[in-house]
C-alpha cells in the first residue's frame, strides 16, 4: 500500500507534530498526546542527570531492537548479521514472535487521523497468528503488568482507528510485544474495541490543556527554522 509520506517536526516542551497531507493542520503524536497525563513526572525524573543516561540508553536499545524487527520482517536479514550478538539481545528474545507475524500490510507508514487530530509512525500492521492486527514492538528493563501499560494500548487503538480512515480496513486486534532486559519477554493481545474510552479521554484531557491554534504556530514556526537550518 502507498501511503504519504507527511512532514513533522519536535517542538521543544511540546513533543512531535506532524502535518496532515489533507487539512494542512500539525497534530501532536499518538505518544506526545497518551502520554500528556505523565508528561511532568517524566520531565522531572529526566532532568537527574542519571536518570537521563539511563533513559537515553534504554531509547538506544529499542531502537536497535526495532531496527532489527523491521530488517527481519522484510527478511534484509544481512542487516541483522551485521550487528554484535550483545547489540541485538532483545530483539533475539523477540523473534519467536515476529515468526507469528503471517503477512505484512505495513511497516513503520507515518499516519495520521483528521477526526482524532492525532498523527504518529506504527510499528507494523501485519496478521498475527492468521489475524489481521495493529503490532507495537516494546522494550522494557522487567516486565509489565497490564495496568501500567494503558497509554500502550490507547496508542495502538489510536493507529487501528487511522488504519480504518485510510484504508477502510478494520483491525480487530491489537498485539503488543514486550522484550526485556532482565531476559523476559510478554505477549499482550486485546480488542481495541476495549480502549476508545481511554483514548478518548487521553484526547480530551490533551486538548483541555492545550490550545490547538496555538500549537498550529508553534508548529509552522518550528517547522520553517528546521527547514531554514537545513537549507
Amino acid at each position: 500500500m502507498n501511503f504519504p509520506q507527511i512532514r513533522s517536526v519536535q517542538i521543544e516542551d511540546y513533543g512531535r507534530f506532524y502535518e496532515s497531507p489533507m487539512t494542512g493542520h500539525w497534530y501532536p503524536s499518538v505518544t506526545t498526546v497518551t502520554g500528556f497525563a505523565k508528561k511532568d513526572f517524566w520531565t522531572k525524573w529526566r532532568s537527574n542527570p542519571e536518570n537521563r543516561k539511563t533513559s537515553d540508553l534504554a531509547i538506544a536499545r529499542g531502537n536497535m531492537m526495532h531496527e532489527l524487527a523491521e530488517a527481519y520482517l522484510k527478511k534484509e536479514y544481512e542487516k541483522i548479521d551485521r550487528v554484535p550478538l550483545s547489540d541485538k539481545v532483545l530483539f533475539v528474545q523477540l523473534k519467536k514472535y515476529l515468526d507469528r507475524i503471517n503477512s505484512v500490510y505495513a511497516q513503520e507508514i507515518p499516519m495520521w487521523s483528521d477526526t482524532l487530530r492525532m498523527a504518529g509512525r506504527f510499528d507494523c500492521i501485519g496478521e498475527y497468528d492468521g489475524k489481521p492486527s495493529i503490532i507495537d514492538f516494546k522494550s522494557s528493563k522487567t516486565e509489565k503488568k497490564p495496568e501500567w501499560i494503558l497509554n500502550y494500548f490507547q496508542q495502538a487503538t489510536a493507529y487501528a482507528h487511522m488504519w480504518v480512515e485510510r484504508t477502510g480496513q478494520k483491525l480487530p486486534q491489537i498485539v503488543i510485544l514486550v522484550s526485556c532486559d532482565n531476559g523476559a519477554d510478554q505477549e499482550f493481545i486485546r480488542s481495541p474495541l476495549d480502549y476508545r474510552e481511554s483514548l478518548r479521554d487521553a484526547i480530551d484531557n490533551y486538548w483541555a490543556n492545550n490550545d490547538f491554534k496555538e500549537l498550529q504556530e508553534r508548529a509552522k514556526d518550528a517547522f520553517a527554522k528546521t527547514a531554514v537550518s537545513v537549507a
